[in-house]
């Protein structure tokens, strides 16, 4: 499965669902950006059971505001609804495969306790 475009209207419903999902926040002029996407692109092509999501910080001003974004590239790793990282800067392919194998390798249950304690995840 490519990457899907992330916007406004639709970036909640694609991050509050079940299962995991990495989001690209990216822009045109962005060269770091550009050497990242094929990365990004090629990770969703092999993991067809993650939603990965991009945002254009040009196009949707407000919510690369919203989410806090002062660099990019920045990759946010949501699961089961939860944003469990946030980073910015291009990952290396292996760097991306090993962050998709620890959010999927994570105890949710575990986290939501975490939270409910008032711990950072």
């Amino acid at each position: 499965m490519a990457s899907m475009e992330l916007t406004s209207k639709n970036f909640e419903a694609a991050i509050s669902g079940q299962g995991t999902v990495l989001v690209d926040f990216w822009a045109a002029w962005c060269g770091p950006c550009r050497n990242f996407a094929p990365v990004f692109e090629a990770a969703s092509e092999k993991y067809p059971d993650i939603t990965f999501g991009k945002i254009d910080t040009e196009a949707e001003q407000q919510l690369a505001a919203a989410a806090n974004i002062t660099s990019i590239p920045t990759l946010m790793a949501f699961r089961d609804g939860i944003l469990v990282f946030s980073q910015p800067g291009a990952l290396p392919a292996e760097a991306l495969e090993d962050l998709i194998g620890q959010v999927q390798g994570l105890d949710m249950e575990a986290v939501k306790k975490d939270i409910a304690a008032g711990a950072e995840v």
